[in-house]
């Protein structure tokens, strides 16, 4: 699956258009990468999200095409979401 349609699926951001700017912005990296909206992404893959002052960073579990609202956040596990760490990597 492309990494622009995950976030949007798994609603760890809530529309594709964002998804794909926040991609093609460099603002995601899949294993330390840096990723363009059409990557695909695997189960296991470690990916890390800059928003704003925030940076979330995020482990694959599943890839589903659908999946109902209350079921998306088990695509995922969060492995951290740190406010102001995202200016002091930059």
């Amino acid at each position: 699956m492309r990494l622009d349609k995950y976030l949007k699926v798994s609603r760890i951001i809530k529309r594709r258009t964002v998804a794909n700017e926040a991609c093609s912005g460099g603002r995601v990296t899949l294993n330390d990468k840096v990723a363009k909206p059409g990557t695909e992404v695997h189960e296991g893959d470690i990916m890390t999200i800059r928003f704003g002052d925030k940076l979330g960073k995020y482990e694959i579990l599943s890839i589903m095409e659908t999946v109902r609202k209350d079921s998306a956040s088990q695509m995922y596990r969060i492995l951290s979401e740190d406010e102001g760490m995202a200016q002091e990597r930059d």
